[in-house]
């Protein structure tokens, strides 16, 4: 996984105001956090961040001004509730090379299911991983090509990358195929609705 750069700079005011500041700058507030140091209060520019983020689990090199230069995948972001594309914070995960981390990488699914009108039901959108912090799969590919109603792929049953270990139980169920439902016809309960109301 390639590391993208984005230059950070150091945060001293906190709080609401400082925030919307801080956004209305084209900037997010974020901060870094891991192996036992005290947290790093950062904001960094909206654009740069939102298109590193477009990758799952993205590898970020932090140049922090005043010279701090930190590897960092990220942890928590939140998201506008409305507005879309407009990040309001994030939390950096330190890394080293060679640590081992835990995320959840995207299911990808390739080939289709068996005639008939069946469904495919997603149990777990994203797979829970332990991996090397550098090589972080950008995802995980699940044939279900010829797949019956009641097939169902299990987290032990997905082929993982070298140096990555399930963090789910084997038996989590993970994809299940299940039979179009037919649709009910619509139940006659409107009529008799007013019987017993005449005394």
């Amino acid at each position: 996984m390639a590391e993208v750069k984005i230059a950070a700079k150091p945060r001293t005011e906190f709080g609401k105001g400082a925030a919307r500041r801080t956004r209305a700058a084209d900037r997010v507030p974020g901060v870094v956090y891991g192996h036992g140091v005290e947290p790093l209060h950062v904001t960094l520019p909206a654009h740069d961040l939102l298109m590193a983020l477009k990758t799952p689990n993205v590898l970020i090199r932090l140049d922090v001004e005043g010279g701090k230069d930190e590897l960092v995948i990220p942890k928590a972001v939140q998201r506008h509730p409305i507005k879309i594309g407009v990040l309001e914070h994030i939390d950096l995960l330190l890394v080293q090379k060679g640590e081992k981390v835990t995320v959840e990488v995207p299911i990808i699914t390739e080939g289709d299911l068996a005639p008939g009108g069946n469904l495919l039901e997603h149990l777990l959108n994203a797979l829970p991983v332990e991996t090397e912090a550098t090589h972080i799969p950008e995802s995980v590919t699940v044939s279900i090509a010829g797949l019956d109603a009641g097939a169902t792929i299990h987290a032990k049953d997905i082929t993982l990358p070298a140096g990555t270990t399930l963090a789910v139980e084997e038996d989590a169920a993970v994809l299940q195929v299940v039979a179009a439902q037919a649709e009910a016809p619509a139940e006659e309960g409107a009529e008799g609705g007013a019987e017993g109301a005449e005394a």
